[in-house]
């Protein structure tokens, strides 16, 4: 099942085409290709190299809660939205600092400016954490994820709360070709801190089973797609508890999948690790609904990776 991962990044560094990006970084691309994993075949959480399922976890829940406000994630201690909304920061008014102008880039080259840019981002963490009305003003990413999921508004000023409507589709006509939920909603993505990436998914019932398959118009192969392939298994597993199926597959499709040019000996070194065996995941049986769940009703079993290959992320 995982190497249908490692087969990707194999084939984006012997294949893949030069391409300047947003970030000034550079990345090796590939336009057009899909995986499949077998969900009964184990939870698809990478084992060449170790994949932090606390953040998985953190972060799905915040989606479904249609939350778009970091303080959520601070308060589970994961920061993997923390540049995005820190960003937006620096860039209004109140911002008294340092000049953090093209911060992304001069943090990753400039060790005084990086040590500068890491106490800048901690300060403004801890106020989103203690400071309830700066984390309104300023831990907010705009109308990403969790708010077209929930809130997508309507011409009518009306909401749509698309994923409460799937699962119900799902329960009653599991048939159906429409049990799809979008993130790309194009009125609102010049107000998001980062245009959703993994844009819309659809859901597909078999012989008992829910498969997913999620379209992913940017695919940052080596840190982002790991997460993706875990959370949107995560999420089919939630939702297949739900509605009373067994799991099926998810099947990842991906526009521009690509590495970033400062990630390609990474992605060599995890190409050189063994498979280890996936781990199983568990759900608390007394919690029904999707939105029921908290971090500790979902847990896994038997995970025993390779360890952690760090990369800097590219913003």
């Amino acid at each position: 099942m995982e190497q249908a991962y490692l087969s990707l990044g194999q084939k984006i560094l012997s294949e893949g085409n030069f391409k300047e990006d947003r970030t000034g970084t550079g990345t090796k691309s590939l336009f057009g290709y899909q995986m499949r994993f077998n969900l009964q075949e184990g939870f698809p959480l990478l084992t060449t190299k170790r994949v932090p399922f606390g953040l998985i976890k953190s972060e799905l829940l915040w989606f479904i809660k249609g939350d778009t406000n970091i303080r959520y994630l601070l308060q589970n201690n994961n920061h993997i939205w923390d540049e995005w909304a820190f960003e937006r920061y620096v860039k209004s008014s109140d911002y008294q600092g340092p000049d953090m102008t093209n911060f992304g880039q001069r943090a990753l080259i400039d060790a005084d400016f990086n040590e500068s840019y890491q106490k800048e981002l901690a300060n403004f963490c801890q106020l989103i954490l203690t400071d309830e009305i700066f984390a309104q003003k300023h831990g907010d990413l705009g109308k990403v994820y969790g708010y077209q999921w929930r809130h997508w508004e309507t011409a009518k000023g009306e909401w749509i709360d698309q994923l409460t409507d799937v699962i119900e589709m799902i329960k009653t006509n599991p048939d159906s070709r429409r049990l799809i939920v979008s993130a790309w909603n194009p009125e609102d993505v010049p107000s998001m801190a980062l245009p959703p990436c993994h844009t819309m998914f659809q859901f597909y019932v078999h012989d008992g089973r829910l498969s997913c398959q999620l379209y992913q118009r940017s695919a940052d192969v080596f840190l982002g797609v790991p997460f993706n392939i875990a959370s949107y298994a995560l999420l089919t597993h939630l939702i297949a508890h739900e509605t009373n199926l067994e799991v099926g597959e998810f099947v990842h499709t991906l526009g521009d999948a690509h590495l970033y040019m400062n990630h390609l000996e990474q992605m060599q070194e995890q190409l050189t690790r063994e498979i280890r065996q996936a781990p199983k995941l568990v759900l608390n049986s007394k919690k029904q609904s999707v939105f029921d769940f908290e971090m500790d009703d979902i847990q896994l079993e038997g995970y025993e990776p390779h360890p952690a290959i760090k990369a800097p992320i590219a913003v």
